[in-house]
């Protein structure tokens, strides 16, 4: 098995061309003032979507661009590598739209759906839709988030739904480049990782994380995080493992 680090960048390029007529990754200074262009690339020790390793074991290289408008409606892009299944291909394509902005004082509300798209995929049927929900908010130092993700039955999900909620808090070590995260998420349905994994009469389980993130430049960040999953405890798969991250915003 192998990733196509070079398919994901160009799917990433793609995507930022697509949604800004500026040219991608322009600086903010040269497009609407209400409208603001971001995104990212970052190499990834290991691609662990919910727990669970989309490369098994492997390194993956992933991008992302971002169009926010002042109402708070966006688009965006996000991209990775994966590995290379008959059904998924080598490539991840996630598209997103939605709204994010201030409801009640101190609490901001996200809302919207991803598409999750697998281009080179050549047998079955992968893509599918997911609407999620979140508010966060800020206690002191800590920020806090909650949200919920809910795909309705579809083709791939084996004709089932799917259920995700998580909680996610991060904090800033003061006078320092070093930020701290935790994560806890919790799976009910085809995406969980009882059922990934093979475990006996699962159906659901839990995720979590805790991580550190070191700014090392306004723009370049190091991060390790710690992830374990529930379920099955397969090599490469759903084994506990350190992830290490390198990432540029552009």
């Amino acid at each position: 098995m192998r990733t196509s680090i070079k398919t994901s960048v160009a799917l990433a390029l793609v995507a930022a061309s697509a949604f800004a007529a500026a040219p991608a990754y322009a600086d903010e200074t040269e497009v609407p003032s209400d409208f603001t262009i971001s995104g990212y690339v970052q190499g990834v020790s290991d691609y662990r979507f919910r727990g669970v390793s989309a490369t098994a074991g492997d390194p993956a290289i992933q991008g992302a661009i971002n169009v926010n408008h002042a109402s708070g409606f966006y688009v965006g892009a996000w991209a990775s590598s994966l590995q290379e299944t008959p059904t998924m291909g080598s490539t991840e394509l996630d598209l997103l739209a939605g709204w994010t902005g201030e409801v009640a004082s101190g609490v901001t509300a996200d809302v919207g759906v991803t598409y999750y798209v697998y281009p080179g995929g050549e047998v079955g049927h992968a893509n599918f839709f997911e609407p999620y929900a979140a508010i966060s908010t800020t206690v002191g130092p800590v920020s806090a988030k909650a949200g919920v993700s809910y795909a309705w039955k579809q083709k791939a999900l084996g004709s089932d739904d799917n259920l995700y909620l998580y909680t996610d808090f991060g904090a800033g070590i003061p006078n320092t480049p070093v930020s701290l995260s935790a994560h806890l998420g919790y799976t009910s349905g085809p995406l969980s990782p009882a059922v990934l994994t093979g475990a006996a009469g699962g159906y659901d389980g839990f995720d979590y994380s805790v991580g550190a993130n070191y700014a090392l430049t306004k723009n370049l960040s190091l991060g390790v995080s710690y992830i374990g999953v529930g379920g099955q405890s397969v090599d490469s798969l759903s084994n506990d493992t350190a992830v290490v991250t390198i990432k540029l915003a552009l």
